[in-house]
């Protein structure tokens, strides 16, 4: 565990990474995209039958929205589905109005409807956006993309690719299973896991990198549930980024990432020709995508290691407020009873009744349901005991969080996070500055435990 001296290691540029987003200054460049939602036609396989999908601007995953550190992002948000949708920024430490959290943050923009999204993105890294309203359907219908901030350090790369991947539930005919959407077992026990990994929307697809060059992979996990773990045929990967925050790099066999994780590598490509990825979750490893190595080089050295800084320190934690988050619920749990919408229900009734499995301190959530009221200023210390039989990828809107993280295979590591994947029976603490004025949601990202009862949100006054 962290002593209570690392903790009061306290540094200005600590301060600076997590503090509150600036307000919007005239100067600042704008960035304009328009996003539509709509009904796209798409095949998955050439031997199954064409599939409708909700995308944004009609490909999978959307277009990728980028801008660099300290610019503003303005996107007009235009509706044509037939039901209502927002947008959430993932990872962006954002202004609360435009967090994009339906009867949160803002009203659901209906069928028709167009929303103006504006807000300044003052980190780089890798982030996502998404759908979030009825997230466990609309995000599996396709509604997300990528959102890439950049500064200075970006130009030391010479390739830069974007590894979205997500897992679809397909059926026979290669159509997306729209049957089995609202699976009460899928809600209880580990959510919805599919059987069709896609990278970039494609079936193991292909990528030229450049050699004696320096790469950078963005891996981003969109799916619904499943955990995703990634293997290569290097020696070692070499981790420097997660969840858009530097750190300092190390070196893993594979790595896991939760939904709404992100990870960046960095591969240095001299004397390599192919680099092929896997997915290894499942009992074989599963291909994924290949990088091809480019044997043409306009350049004859080798370049130097590329140096980057990582952030370590947590901030001065006198008189922090400390919320105690118990989650428990789902199959084979030990909820016996929880409070929703103010009545105290048995599991069964909550279960067959509400479509409710999920509980934080024995009351089911929704996104209207106040965890906490915190001022201002104060350090928060979230003590979140995943007392389930499941795991649990943590999501906490608005905010990066310092975390002792337990996901990687040598020792702990303290990171910053903003998605923590929580084994069963594990024990974390979130530690943040509460400088964002707001409502934060904080739930799982297995969406249907999200929808069953396991989030809530945090105010900042």
């Amino acid at each position: 565990m962290l002593s209570r001296r690392e903790f009061l290691n306290f540094s200005a540029a600590t301060i600076a990474l997590i503090s509150l987003p600036n307000q919007i200054q005239s100067k600042q460049l704008i960035r304009n995209y328009k996003l539509t939602a709509g009904v796209t036609p798409h095949l998955f396989n050439n031997k199954g039958a064409l599939d409708s999908l909700w995308l944004y601007n009609g490909q999978t995953p959307g277009p990728v929205i980028e801008a660099n550190e300290n610019d503003i992002i303005r996107v007009e948000f235009v509706n044509n589905l037939d039901e209502p949708s927002t947008i959430h920024w993932h990872g962006i430490k954002n202004i609360n109005k435009m967090d994009g959290v339906p009867y949160l943050t803002q009203n659901p923009v209906q069928p028709g409807e167009s929303f103006l999204y504006e807000f300044p993105v003052n980190h780089a890294g890798t982030f996502w956006y998404h759908a979030h309203v009825e997230t466990w359907k609309q995000i599996s219908k396709g509604l997300y993309g990528p959102l890439i901030v950049k500064n200075h350090v970006d130009e030391k790369f010479d390739d830069d690719i974007v590894i979205l991947a997500d897992d679809w539930r397909l059926n026979k005919n290669y159509q997306l299973d729209e049957k089995s959407f609202g699976s009460l077992h899928d809600w209880s026990h580990a959510g919805r896991i599919g059987n069709w990994l896609t990278i970039n929307g494609k079936k193991f697809p292909e990528y030229s990198i450049n050699k004696n060059g320096h790469t950078r992979l963005r891996f981003i996990n969109a799916s619904n549930a499943r955990i995703l773990s990634f293997g290569s045929s290097l020696e070692g990967m070499k981790i420097i980024s997660i969840d858009g925050m530097w750190v300092e790099p190390f070196i893993q066999d594979k790595f896991n990432l939760g939904p709404g994780q992100r990870v960046d590598l960095l591969i240095k490509t001299d004397d390599l020709s192919t680099i092929d990825f896997f997915e290894v979750s499942g009992k074989k490893p599963l291909s994924a995508f290949k990088l091809n190595v480019s044997q043409i080089s306009k350049k004859n050295i080798i370049k130097k290691d590329i140096n980057l800084q990582s952030f370590k320190k947590i901030p001065n934690y006198k008189n922090p407020k400390i919320l105690k988050i118990h989650m428990q619920g789902g199959a084979m749990g030990n909820l016996a009873k929880a409070y929703f919408e103010g009545v105290k229900k048995n599991f069964r009734s909550l279960a067959m009744e509400e479509k409710k499995f999920w509980a934080f301190n024995k009351e089911v959530g929704k996104y209207e349901h106040l965890l906490a009221s915190v001022k201002k200023g104060q350090i928060i210390i979230l003590e979140v005991w995943n007392d389930s039989r499941w795991p649990h990828s943590m999501h906490l809107h608005g905010n990066h969080f310092y975390v002792e993280s337990k996901e990687f295979s040598n020792n702990d590591k303290l990171v910053l996070r903003d998605t923590y994947l929580m084994q069963p029976s594990e024990n974390s603490k979130f530690i943040y500055l509460a400088d964002n004025p707001g409502k934060w949601l904080f739930h799982c990202h297995m969406l249907e435990h999200a929808a069953s009862g396991m989030i809530g949100y945090i105010e900042v006054l």
